[in-house]
């Protein structure tokens, strides 16, 4: 009984940590994100100093009230699945740790509770609990365009580099070190930017023929935007239009994590774990 008992907590408490089916897990999820974002808020305000020293004790207190809110969290994480090794090195678990050490070793060495900014990366959560995955099907096709573009976008942003190099070098033998332009890498570096229509104006050419071929390079840089914009846009539409032919429009909005394996993106009406074929909670 003790045991049944014991499993039938730990299952309780790892369907409202995991997922985000039932009006308890959305709970947890929603109060974890509050939490979030006021302890990115508390580091941001400490970041400042005259309310720091305004406020500094109650926002030490703040912070350790949700440093240890976190820590019970992780524990209760590690706890509820069976094999934590495996959350404790996944990506949300070094998240998870990541975000919550740093106070601690504040205690140590000063300073290092900004750290805890990291924090924000726990929001991506909100995928969840807002049930925003129903947009991932645009994501994905946008994710397998930029892979699909990969090798066109690499020959072009090389043949950029080699350009950059040409011109940088031209530009060098024109300007010379007299107008700033005093080695070659430093050259390059003025082209680069210019070609990317930044534009710091730490070096600017002087000379009639280095304005003009400045000039052009600054109308050549529209046109090198324009270019991987146009290759990920066609790549895109092909997408669409596949995922039109074949059908392939399904997204899956089960949050269901396996408390065996801890897999999740779990197709809607499955009953077992796709990965280790273990029952999953549907509570």
């Amino acid at each position: 009984m003790n045991k049944l008992q014991n499993k039938g907590w730990k299952r309780k408490l790892h369907e409202i940590i995991y997922e985000a089916d039932t009006p308890e897990g959305k709970l947890f999820d929603v109060v974890l994100l509050i939490a979030i974002l006021a302890s990115i808020l508390l580091v941001m305000l400490e970041s400042i100093k005259s309310f720091d020293n305004k406020y500094h004790d109650l926002l030490n207190i703040s912070e350790w009230i949700i440093t240890i809110l976190f820590s019970i969290e992780y524990i209760a994480r590690i706890i509820t699945v069976k094999k934590p090794i495996k959350y404790i090195f996944s990506f949300y678990g070094i998240i998870d740790f990541l975000s919550t050490i740093p106070k601690y070793i504040s205690l140590l060495v000063g300073g290092l509770h900004a750290l805890a900014a990291l924090r924000a990366l726990r929001l991506l959560r909100v995928f969840r609990i807002l049930k925003l995955a129903r947009y991932l099907g645009a994501s994905n096709n946008l994710i397998n365009a930029l892979k699909a573009s990969k090798a066109k976008i690499s020959v072009f942003l090389f043949a950029v580099v080699i350009v950059a190099i040409i011109l940088g070098t031209i530009m060098y033998m024109i300007e010379g070190e007299e107008n700033g332009f005093t080695n070659i890498p430093k050259s390059v570096y003025w082209c680069i930017v210019t070609l990317t229509t930044v534009g710091f104006g730490d070096i600017a050419p002087q000379t009639p023929l280095g304005q003009f071929i400045a000039s052009l390079v600054m109308v050549l840089g529209y046109g090198i935007i324009a270019v991987p914009t146009g290759i990920v846009s066609a790549e895109y539409t092909n997408q669409t239009k596949t995922d039109k032919e074949t059908k392939n429009t399904n997204v899956h909005l089960n949050t269901q994590a396996c408390t065996n394996c801890s897999a999740e993106n779990h197709k809607d009406d499955a009953e077992f774990c796709y990965h280790c074929g273990h029952k999953l909670n549907h509570g």
